[in-house]
């Protein structure tokens, strides 16, 4: 549930998006407390992944407003960097760049946008790296890595730039089984470091485990959210619980 004594760091009130005629969003209002872990699930084609997109302003919504650690998304932004450098994002498939090694991957970014220096943008990727327990692949390209490998490169680039909100988007869906494991025990680290987190994602293990909040979608709205020990015992709607019987077992 919500912690009422920490500040509200994400706000979204009555966002909607719309893709043509087809409403991808549909009046979705919700906040997150800095250092809260929400999960977000729901069926394919409910509108998660595009939620957290709009968050970091890589897809733009048409209708409300979304306040992102105190700045407001609106098309007359002058410099979304403000925002995304205080909110790290990471994909299903991994997006680093294939020419350039482990190291570089995570350097480029705190150099070009943060403007830290090369030697101290080193230091923190090794610092991450060795956080996510690979720091021995950082001369390699992407390429030689597993995709379990990559997905923590990725994990670690985006804390590289000291995020202060992580966003998830279904991150193990792309890999095989045995790598799941190994991307979720990072984000459980992360989590337990009291990183401000949402995640869309399947793994209802993993959102026992970590979640302070379920935030159930379909159609583009929000239909439930709860604390969950509760969602997944004693879901509220009808819809719900069908979703649930569907991946629980």
């Amino acid at each position: 549930m919500q912690t009422p004594d920490k500040e509200i760091i994400i706000k979204l009130d009555h966002v909607s998006k719309f893709y043509g005629e087809f409403q991808a969003l549909n009046q979705v209002t919700f906040n997150v407390r800095r250092g809260e872990k929400i999960i977000i699930c729901g069926p394919s084609g409910s509108g998660k992944s595009t939620l957290i997109r709009c968050i970091n302003r890589i897809e733009t919504h048409d209708d409300g407003d979304i306040i992102v650690n105190g700045h407001e998304l609106t098309d007359k932004m002058k410099d979304i960097n403000l925002v995304r450098r205080d909110v790290g994002m990471v994909f299903q498939n991994f997006n680093l760049f294939p020419h350039l090694t482990i190291l570089r991957n995570c350097t480029i970014a705190p150099v070009k946008v943060r403007g830290v220096s090369e030697a101290e943008a080193e230091s923190t990727a090794i610092e991450y790296l060795t956080k996510v327990k690979i720091p021995d692949q950082k001369d390699k390209y992407p390429g030689q890595l597993s995709g379990g490998q990559q997905q923590r490169v990725a994990i670690a680039r985006a804390l590289c730039m000291k995020p202060q909100i992580m966003l998830f988007d279904e991150p193990t869906s792309a890999l095989d089984p045995e790598m799941v494991k190994e991307v979720l025990d990072t984000m459980v680290a992360l989590a337990e470091d009291g990183m401000t987190m949402i995640c869309v994602t399947h793994e209802m293990s993993f959102a026992r485990q970590v979640a302070d909040r379920i935030v159930f979608m379909d159609h583009g709205a929000i239909v439930e959210e709860d604390a969950p020990e509760t969602f997944f015992k004693s879901p509220k709607t009808d819809r719900a619980r069908e979703f649930l019987s569907q991946i629980v077992h």
